[in-house]
């Protein structure tokens, strides 16, 4: 009878900090996408230039993971809100490239509304569900490495279709983040909601930009 009870009371309590989480991580990903957002506009409208890949990579990384480092601190919360804001600057100088298009405007705007629509959707997917996604590690983790040597083709070799296939890896790739870090939260499996919220971030980043890709490949086309 004893062990019954310590058995529901110890799944009452983790059934509360997985709440807690979510709220947490919910909550601060609403924050620093609006955040981002913001930067990004100012960015936008200053016409400020891009830093450059090598420096979006060195910053991006310096900041994840600095914001590892510092993830049990308060630190680590002005640090997230440093690299969402910094991967808002970089996104300003891309929707300026796309809005000179002749229907830059509309393909921002899709890939905005799609975006939102496969974040929510499977969201509440596995939140409905429950379901343990932690099978898509091993292909989170190869698709990583595919399409990081794809890129690096792209950069020396120019094959037709090729970056339209990169575009769509990261859709692939982004979405089965979004199921994994999800189920992390859920299962147990992630109890830092900084980190929750870095992944799921970076997620709807590139689900965006890979969206964005994709609509004005096929837009140009027409």
């Amino acid at each position: 009878m004893h062990e019954q009870d310590y058995a529901l009371a110890q799944t009452q309590v983790e059934q509360q900090e997985v709440s807690k989480v979510l709220r947490n991580t919910y909550g601060l990903l609403a924050l620093t996408l609006a955040f981002s957002g913001l930067v990004a506009f100012v960015s936008q409208q200053l016409h400020l230039p891009h830093p450059g890949f090598l420096i979006t990579l060195v910053g991006f990384y310096g900041l994840f993971f600095l914001t590892v480092k510092l993830r049990n601190s308060g630190w680590g919360l002005l640090s997230t809100f440093a690299l969402t804001g910094f991967m808002g600057y970089t996104l300003g100088p891309i929707l300026n490239r796309y809005l000179g298009m002749a229907n830059g405007a509309e393909v921002i705007s899709s890939a905005f509304a799609m975006t939102a629509f496969v974040f929510f959707g499977l969201s509440a997917y596995v939140l409905t569900t429950r379901k343990d996604m932690s099978f898509l590690a091993g292909f989170i983790t190869a698709g990583f490495f595919v399409l990081v040597a794809a890129m690096l083709v792209s950069v020396f070799v120019e094959i037709s279709g090729l970056q339209l296939a990169i575009s769509a890896g990261f859709v692939l790739f982004a979405s089965a983040s979004i199921l994994f870090q999800t189920s992390a939260i859920i299962h147990g499996g992630e109890r830092n909601y900084l980190m929750a919220t870095i992944s799921l971030y970076v997620s709807i980043y590139n689900l965006f930009i890979s969206l964005l890709q994709l609509f004005g490949i096929m837009g140009s086309d027409d």
